[in-house]
């Protein structure tokens, strides 16, 4: 593991937060939890502090109060390898509050902004063939969710 990783902030529901991620994500597990002490933020003894991995990656969150928020300036991305999962990963993560946005874009219940793309998407943006990739990116920016046979067949032209 690197030196790097996210630190996210959350009003108080770090820990359902991570609980949910760590679900839903293969590989992933909260590792910690810290309890809030007294004079912080969140009532003392509830989660203040929780480690987690995502696919293996470390992450931490914090409940801190409403001082800070979380918006698309920070996304995770989940990187699918079929429509099935792009499927699975967006309805699981809009699920209870979610918000959908554009181009693989979704905002789940917690706040936290999620990016879900299939893995063939690049090839159909950046790929040699300019007029494609053209239209198969004109397609992406009239979808929610992606929808790759879609965007297959408008890099097809069909």
């Amino acid at each position: 593991m690197g030196i790097v990783s996210p630190h996210l902030w959350y009003h108080s529901q770090a820990e359902e937060a991570a609980q949910f991620y760590t679900s839903l994500i293969p590989n992933s597990e909260v590792t910690r939890v810290i309890k809030a002490p007294p004079g912080v933020n969140v009532p003392e003894g509830t989660a203040f502090i929780v480690e987690f991995t995502l696919d293996g990656m470390p992450v931490t969150a914090l409940s801190a109060g409403p001082a800070f928020t979380l918006d698309e300036s920070f996304s995770m991305i989940i990187a699918c390898e079929s429509q099935e999962e792009v499927d699975h990963y967006w309805d699981a993560l809009l699920a209870d509050g979610g918000e959908p946005s554009q181009c693989g874009w979704l905002k789940d219940r917690f706040g936290l902004s999620w990016q879900v793309v299939p893995t063939a998407l690049e090839s159909l943006l950046f790929s040699d063939d300019t007029e494609a990739s053209a239209r198969a990116t004109q397609a992406m920016y009239t979808m929610q969710k992606l929808d790759l046979p879609a965007l297959q067949a408008a890099y097809d032209g069909v």
